[in-house]
């Protein structure tokens, strides 16, 4: 039932006694004693009348509540519309954007050794492991191997300037990803290189801020791998 407060009550009463009071001042002044009485029952029972068709009638609170629902369930209608319209669209703006992702994530392609997949099985003709120390035939730098492919994964522009016509064949060679040595100072953190360009060496340790990431400990030999890097290479 709609509340009313002590202005909204106080209004009421001015407007419903305006008009009967303007017409009982005017009836008052110049009638008799038996006059004035029975105008004054008539503006009683007057008010009293207007009084409860308004506001003690059951009929005209059924009014005042019938109105104040149709404007409550506008009100939620449109609330519900709006939601439903920015549900829609966020369904619209995130699905499409899932999509697009989809569509990204279903062709990953990942260069220099960088691969998630399992390497396995081994192919026989891969001579070095992940873990093993390595020196480079021709720079000179050591570090350690963290990945290898069968053959280069490289973007084609970046294999025509590395591999001169004289050596277009070790782009079909193995290829092993390294942690350079800092201990070197060669000014490289990783290198890409084929099997021909290094060789292993025992008993020397890499120092490089990505080692514990990829290594446990080292056995004088190699360094041992962690356990996601081992279910990479099961076989190394």
């Amino acid at each position: 039932m709609p509340q009313i407060n002590a202005a909204a009550a106080l209004q009421i009463s001015m407007l419903l006694f305006a008009l009967p009071a303007q017409y009982f001042i005017s009836q008052w002044y110049g009638t008799d004693s038996a006059e004035r009485i029975h105008v004054t029952e008539r503006l009683i029972i007057a008010s009293w009348s207007i009084s409860t068709r308004s506001y003690l009638s059951p009929d005209a609170w059924a009014d005042h509540l019938k109105l104040w629902l149709s404007k409550t369930r506008s009100f939620k209608r449109t609330c519900l519309y709006a939601e439903l319209l920015i549900l829609h669209f966020r369904n619209w703006y995130y699905g499409k954007n899932k999509i697009k992702s989809s569509d990204s994530e279903a062709k990953p392609h990942f260069y220099f050794s960088e691969s998630t997949h399992v390497h396995s099985p081994k192919p026989e003709y891969i001579k070095f492991r992940v873990g093993q120390v390595i020196i480079h035939r021709r720079f000179g730098y050591s570090g350690v191997i963290v990945g290898r492919d069968v053959k280069a994964n490289t973007p084609e522009e970046q294999l025509q300037p590395r591999y001169p016509p004289v050596k277009q064949d070790l782009k079909h060679t193995p290829h092993y990803r390294i942690l350079i040595n800092n201990a070197n100072g060669f000014g490289k953190s990783t290198a890409y290189v084929p099997e021909e360009e290094i060789t292993v060496i025992m008993g020397l340790q890499v120092y490089h801020p990505d080692m514990e990431t990829y290594f446990s400990e080292y056995d004088g030999s190699k360094y041992i791998m962690q356990p996601w890097l081992k279910k990479l290479y099961p076989h190394d």
